[in-house]
């Protein structure tokens, strides 16, 4: 299996800025009235016109940016719109309708078919059931129709309403815009103040605080294997008879919590920090500073002599730099992941790592290209668990599992829609968690609260590291045999 390229690497972030929906919205505003103004483009005056104008929308972009409205809250998000109509009543209905349907065709045509198409081989009939998930979908990506239709249409139309009057000289109403831009950043302060009450409970004091570091092993080695995307329920509705013997005859936790947002890089570098976006800095898919700004899970294995390697896709470079090994993912979704584990064969036989990390992608592509609801997710949940009954199978011929440590978990889950994930839907909070191994109770059942960030500080206790330096999270002692020896306190 192939590395990510330097231009794959380069052309994940490009992607990003028009996945992720807070990049998304100026840029798709921009292009939007680029397109329905090209005619004017030809004439300086015109241009002056419509930059000039576009000053004007800039503070309404920006609370769009600072602020989200997650799930119902989107709902809300016409309001501003609305009061719009009522008091400028000016709005160009061709630049609407024209809008409308070019992000449809972005979302539906070019992302959910071209883009599937070339990149994981999707049929180029996906469009029949992609504008179904595009209008449900309730995550935090641009494929979240509900939030962004609202927010392109208000900007867009004052926009136009503004450039329509500088192009012909008539004044501009400076006061009343001001106004009406106060009145949103107040009503969307208020939302969040009163309404955005679902974010995860976090952990106060730092792991050091309330564990003790173990100055010897108690594996090993650790084997982690992220599962991406896998939903909790429809995990225990798939037939996946190896991860039910590994999570029957280990330790599984019920309760499981992942980290808000729930976007994959944001989630890989709060689990292998053991600590949250505020602190490591990573608020998104869509990384604008590299590298994340705490210790990783990594560090603390080198301050010990030892390895650790995450075996990942391109953007995960962005938060673990070199850290992270790369594959490819530019590859038809039947075959991504019997390649991701037999490149995960190669790393364990030709580097050893005393901490090996390694992300299955083709159950997470399946929810994001065909649904979370349908057969083929189920479908992909199922060959995942065949290729960790073979990895775990050839780690055990190579006398690589004895005295081994196995997490089995999901970065997130995904909800209805385009398997969309960030804002904590149904589905998307709780992920699959368990673990296998000699010094693993079995056949433990955890159901306590937990979170996501507790697995760097488990990972360090379990190889005798110092846990990183902001780590906040618990170390799960509910599944460690030997816990009465080593909780502090």
């Amino acid at each position: 299996m192939k590395s990510a390229s330097k231009f794959e690497k380069v052309a994940a972030r490009c992607w990003n800025l028009l996945n992720e929906g807070k990049p998304f919205t100026p840029i798709f505003v921009i292009g939007t009235m680029l397109l329905f103004h090209i005619g004017a483009l030809t004439e300086w005056d015109s241009v002056a016109a419509l930059i000039q104008s576009f000053i004007y929308v800039i503070p309404v972009l920006v609370i769009y940016y600072i602020f989200d409205f997650p799930l119902f809250l989107r709902n809300y998000l016409w309001i501003p719109f609305v009061v719009f109509l009522i008091i400028w009543n000016d709005t160009n209905i061709g630049l609407l309708f024209f809008s409308i349907g070019l992000y449809f065709f972005f979302t539906v045509f070019f992302w959910g078919t071209l883009y599937y198409h070339l990149r994981i081989g999707t049929s180029w009939l996906n469009f029949t059931r992609f504008w179904k998930l595009v209008m449900k979908n309730s995550d935090s990506t641009s494929g979240n129709a509900q939030e962004q239709i609202p927010k392109f249409l208000l900007v867009l139309s004052l926009w136009e309403s503004i450039y329509t009057k500088i192009d012909i000289g008539t004044s501009v109403e400076f006061l009343s815009i001001i106004i009406f831009y106060i009145f949103i950043f107040v009503f969307a302060f208020i939302l969040h103040r009163n309404l955005f009450d679902w974010k995860p409970k976090m952990y106060s004091g730092f792991t050091r605080e309330h564990f003790a570091e173990l100055e010897n092993s108690i594996s090993d080695k650790v084997i982690v294997i992220v599962i991406d995307g896998m939903r909790k329920e429809r995990f225990y509705e798939a037939n996946t008879p190896f991860l039910d013997y590994l999570k029957d005859n280990g330790t599984e936790y019920l309760n499981m919590e992942t980290v808000y947002p729930a976007r994959t890089v944001v989630c890989f570098s709060s689990m292998f920090t053991g600590t949250y976006p505020m602190e490591h800095g990573i608020h998104s898919n869509m990384v604008w500073k590299l590298g994340i700004k705490v210790e990783s899970i990594f560090d603390s294995l080198r301050k010990v002599g030892k390895k650790g390697r995450l075996f990942g896709c391109a953007h995960l470079v962005d938060s673990m730099g070199s850290d992270v090994e790369t594959f490819t993912a530019v590859m038809h979704n039947d075959k991504v992941d019997s390649a991701i584990m037999e490149r995960a064969k190669k790393i364990m036989k030709e580097q050893d790592p005393d901490l090996l990390i390694v992300q299955m992608i083709a159950t997470d592509q399946t929810g994001h290209s065909r649904g979370v609801l349908y057969d083929e997710y189920l479908q992909k949940i199922h060959e995942a668990d065949r290729h960790v009954k073979d990895f775990v199978d050839w780690l055990t011929e190579e006398g690589k599992m004895y005295n081994t440590t196995l997490f089995i978990c999901a970065d997130h889950g995904q909800a209805d829609g385009i398997g969309g994930h960030g804002h904590l839907d149904e589905g998307e909070r709780f992920v699959p968690f368990f673990v296998h191994g000699p010094n693993i109770a079995k056949g433990k059942k955890v159901e306590e609260k937990h979170s996501l960030v507790s697995l760097a500080p488990t990972l360090a206790y379990l190889l005798g590291a110092p846990f990183p330096s902001h780590s906040r999270g618990k170390v799960l002692l509910d599944s460690i045999e030997q816990k009465d020896e080593k909780e502090n306190g």
